[in-house]
């Protein structure tokens, strides 16, 4: 059996009644860190707890594992703690948002 790692999604969402989002909102972008098994098992699970908070998933981008992500941005080396809190947990953790407007 695979052992789990983080992967980075960048998901885009739609809009759905009660999302959350602000009103003139048309959508969001959201970057999350998910621990899995698989690629596939990342998308599956974060889309899940995405539905289940309200919210209404469009596409998913799959932005590599937390190691390959981190080596080509290591801008980004302060998110460290959240991708190590996602695989502590084994947690889907939404660690951005972009709202998108009109």
């Amino acid at each position: 059996m695979a052992e789990r790692e983080v992967h980075v999604l960048l998901v885009e969402v739609g809009r759905a009644e009660e999302d959350g989002l602000p009103d003139h909102a048309t959508g969001a972008g959201m970057l999350c860190y998910a621990a899995a098994q698989s690629e596939k098992a990342a998308v599956d699970e974060t889309v899940a707890v995405l539905r289940v908070a309200g919210l209404s998933p469009l596409e998913v981008e799959v932005l590599g594992t937390a190691a390959e992500y981190l080596a080509e941005n290591p801008d980004l080396e302060p998110e460290r703690p959240l991708l190590d809190r996602a695989l502590a947990e084994n947690a889907v953790i939404v660690a951005q948002v972009t709202t998108y407007d009109d």
